[in-house]
């Protein structure tokens, strides 16, 4: 497997892009697969899904995502560290860590609706742009992801909720499990949607969430760190994995709120993007060991 993306590896990469595209879709395909659930019933998951959306700064550093060598080598050095499950993703990246090879015996989520992108008044209308669910089925991923941001004046959201539960029932009526992120969101004088900290709305985001289509056997929920633990221990039976967000300068304070939700029984790990691929001080591996260790422990 390549660990470290060259110069030349790229470019062959961006040949295979114009010469022989059917060769990532065989990559895909063909990958070794594991289990979803492993023996210690923990995953730690890199997200990568943010280019989708136009979301490419992290921390100070305002286009650095959006540099996709730099993205593809974190992620190759990411995925191999064994402890890391796996990737969730938009089509693209998923094709290109495949080509590369980093996804043998790895999970991968496929990221689903990606439309309401960042910058827009209009985002929380967020329609299935990137994965569907014949596409997750045929493909051979391991999961789909959807997000819903709950903001009480925008109809945009009623639509997004309609948009969300038809792919959760198609996944279901497949036997694939989607991940569900419901977010609470305000909006600013400028009508600019925002993300809402405060946690005392969480507990009906959650349960409202839990309810969605007409079985819940194969829904997982992604939800922030700092959600009130009371809130995650007692909301929901539903398998949790925790959003890592952009920490900046406090990755400290952000290991600290994963260490402590972990403790639930039913947040059974992280969906991590630039906390473990672009920490404040640069150092991947060490980011991903801490957290490959909080959520599978130090043995081996």
């Amino acid at each position: 497997m390549v660990s470290t993306l060259s110069e030349a590896k790229y470019n062959e990469l961006i040949q295979a892009r114009l010469r022989s595209p059917e060769s990532f879709k065989k990559a895909l395909v063909n990958r070794k697969r594991r289990k979803l659930v492993g023996k210690d019933g923990r995953m730690l998951i890199a997200a990568a899904d943010h280019t989708a959306r136009g979301i490419i700064s992290a921390g100070k550093e305002k286009f650095v995502i959006a540099n996709r060598r730099m993205l593809l080598d974190r992620l190759l050095r990411t995925l191999s560290n064994p402890k890391v499950d796996g990737v969730l993703a938009s089509a693209d990246i998923v094709e290109e860590l495949a080509w590369l090879g980093a996804l043998e015996s790895k999970l991968v989520f496929g990221t689903m609706n990606r439309g309401g992108y960042l910058g827009t008044t209009w985002g929380l209308d967020d329609p299935m742009t990137a994965y569907d669910a014949d596409s997750i089925a045929e493909l051979g991923l391991d999961a789909g992801k959807v997000l819903v941001r709950f903001e009480d004046t925008d109809p945009g959201v009623g639509r997004t909720i309609e948009y969300v539960v038809e792919a959760m029932r198609l996944l279901a009526e497949r036997n694939i499990v989607c991940l569900v992120e419901p977010l609470p969101y305000t909006k600013d004088s400028n009508g600019m949607p925002m993300l809402d900290r405060s946690t005392d709305r969480l507990d009906k985001i959650i349960s409202i969430t839990s309810g969605f289509g007409s079985t819940a056997n194969y829904t997982w929920l992604k939800l922030p760190a700092w959600t009130n633990h009371v809130t995650l221990r007692e909301s929901t039976t539903l398998p949790i994995l925790l959003l890592g967000g952009d920490p900046g300068e406090n990755l400290d304070a952000t290991f600290e709120e994963w260490r402590g939700a972990l403790q639930i029984p039913n947040v059974i790990g992280l969906v991590a993007g630039r906390p473990l691929l672009f920490p404040f001080d640069d150092d991947v591996e060490r980011s991903v060991d801490r957290a490959a260790k909080l959520v599978h422990g130090s043995s081996d």
